[in-house]
């Protein structure tokens, strides 16, 4: 009887991988199409039935696509996401820190507070941000893209979730043994919240590399430009370059898919952190 049981559970196994399998290839397949569709000519890009696959692959559409600032857009992307990605883990590890390990009236408070901004829509605060912005004199600036961003209440709220982790013998001792408070922050709980800044570097690189809505308010001159919003200026006036458009699309998606490898690791640690409690 006992010796069926695995016999039982193999069906149940293959059914599961083949949802898994077409549920990964649905959300596959959006990139795979406009990988290929970069390759094709603008009347097989907009052709039906369509061409699953480029029969005459050309390079017309980068050569087009690089006939625009496309190195500047994308050290702009570069550099407001990585500005953004490393101002967010810092401020992040520091107050996420604080509120999980440390004592003070309102604590509690101040939690809820970043909790229920997460909830908020970017539009909700959009109007008073830009006349804030404004008024700063930061429009068309690195400022108005990078600064706003860096009080991100979902990494503040990720990091004190896995702070709470953190053993507090360990931070006793080390105080006991006349650990400053800031040599306690860098050479102990920040090497221990790696896994979550690992996740958090990738969600925020993510989030400011396709923050098209922000970059659009934000932004006014054609070198200022971020790759997304130079990209989607591509469009014509009564044509759109389909085959342009997916070429800008996935060279906008490389430096996505390199950091997500880089950090993997880190990621599928980040995400899995508070699963298993010892």
């Amino acid at each position: 009887m006992h010796a069926s049981m695995p016999f039982r559970k193999k069906p149940k196994k293959l059914i599961s991988n083949i949802v898994l399998l077409a549920v990964a290839l649905f959300f596959i397949f959006p990139f795979y199409w406009i990988v290929t569709g970069a390759f094709k000519v603008q009347n097989v890009a907009v052709a039906i039935p369509p061409e699953w696959f480029p029969h005459a692959p050309t390079l017309d559409n980068f050569t087009v696509l690089f006939k625009n600032p496309v190195w500047r857009w994308t050290f702009n992307s570069f550099f407001v996401a990585a500005a953004e990605m490393a101002g967010v883990c810092l401020v992040a590890s520091m107050a996420g820190y604080v509120l999980a390990k440390k004592q003070f009236p309102g604590r509690k408070i101040i939690f809820t507070l970043f909790v229920a901004a997460m909830a908020l829509p970017k539009q909700v605060i959009l109007v008073p941000l830009f006349t804030m912005i404004a008024d700063f004199g930061w429009i068309d600036h690195y400022k108005a893209l990078i600064l706003p961003a860096i009080g991100w209440p979902f990494g503040i709220f990720l990091v004190k979730q896995f702070a709470q982790t953190l053993p507090g013998e360990l931070l006793e001792a080390a105080k006991v043994d006349g650990c400053s408070e800031l040599r306690l922050y860098y050479s102990i709980v920040l090497p221990l919240l790696k896994p979550a800044l690992g996740a958090l570097a990738i969600f925020t690189f993510i989030n400011a590399w396709n923050d098209y809505f922000s970059q659009l308010i934000m932004i006014r001159s054609t070198p200022m430009m971020t790759l997304p919003l130079g990209v989607a200026t591509l469009k014509g006036e009564y044509t759109t370059p389909y085959g342009v458009l997916m070429a800008g699309a996935a060279f906008a998606s490389l430096p996505m898919i390199v950091i997500f490898l880089l950090f993997q690791k880190a990621f599928t640690q980040g995400i899995t952190m508070g699963a298993v409690k010892g």
